[in-house]
């Protein structure tokens, strides 16, 4: 990975921690992305004593908020000449219903639109950069989950997992769909599962979910095993060019029969994008906040 730039969002602790850190030992230079200015901080200097030489950047943002994510993306893009990989990891479950500023409940804003709106402002930098990768952690959630088109925000009906399970299905539908959309571009973009981790995506949580979740979590494995499928998807060599798969223990596996489904798959793309504001064709058209649309 030396010479190459990759970006991690979620990456002050946990999973994404782990994935830039190794990225780090592999030469990558890193950029880290995290909600809070001074945990961020705290983690490239953790990083850096831990990787002596390694070039590790700090970007701060709230992927929650739109206007967040497209102020980060500028300044990605100012920062960086090329993006080598983005790992879009950043997310949490929640434990009631409550809407972002951008008046999306707040699960599916940062768990999936987070994903696809970083994912399309960066695609310009990605595609002059190609050979590059996109990697999308999702969940094995998503084989649990359906997409409420009626009520994508469950406002008459909240339940974490059933909110959360629903936005990793729409993270493994927008990686197949935006898999053709680049087909031939030298982008790939793949999901995958790391695994039932002992992070702190749960934190905010309380009720039964919380208490039952910090009860089970002393038997779950570590931050650095889970990371271990996205460091693998983002720089295995023999991964070139593959692309719209879904990973399990750093291998393809297959996805739940509704996150196959083409049709699927082109519903969550245009409700997606019609959720930021952009039009259809964004993945063919530039990024997605600079580009012509």
């Amino acid at each position: 990975m030396r010479d190459r730039i990759c970006l991690v969002t979620g990456a002050t602790s946990g999973i994404g921690f782990e994935t830039a850190l190794g990225l780090a030992r592999r030469g990558a230079r890193v950029g880290l992305v995290g909600r809070d200015a001074a945990r961020t901080r705290d983690a490239v200097g953790t990083i850096q004593a831990a990787v002596p030489g390694a070039q590790v950047d700090a970007f701060v943002a709230d992927l929650s908020a739109q206007a967040e994510i497209r102020r980060l993306a500028g300044e990605v893009r100012a920062l960086y000449p090329r993006l080598d990989v983005l790992v879009n990891n950043a997310g949490a479950i929640f434990d009631s219903h409550r809407l972002t500023e951008d008046g999306i409940e707040r699960t599916w804003a940062l768990d999936h639109l987070a994903y696809v709106c970083l994912t399309l402002e960066l695609l310009d930098l990605l595609k002059a950069s190609a050979p590059s990768r996109i990697v999308n952690v999702a969940s094995a959630a998503h084989t649990r989950g359906r997409i409420a088109f009626d009520d994508i925000g469950h406002a008459r009906g909240f339940s974490a997992m059933t909110v959360y399970s629903q936005a990793k299905l729409g993270n493994v539908l927008f990686t197949k769909a935006l898999a053709r959309r680049l087909d031939g571009t030298g982008v790939t973009v793949n999901a995958l599962h790391p695994g039932v981790i002992a992070s702190g995506f749960a934190g905010g949580t309380g009720g039964w979910f919380g208490f039952g979740w910090r009860l089970i979590r002393p038997f779950m494995a570590s931050p650095a095993d889970g990371a271990a499928t996205s460091i693998h998807v983002a720089s295995a060599p023999e991964l070139a060019g593959v692309t719209g798969l879904y990973f399990a223990r750093s291998r393809p596996v297959a996805t739940s029969r509704r996150a196959a489904d083409p049709d699927l798959q082109e519903r969550i793309w245009h409700l997606s994008l019609d959720q930021l504001g952009l039009p259809s064709t964004a993945a063919s058209s530039g990024a997605a906040g600079t580009g012509p649309v």
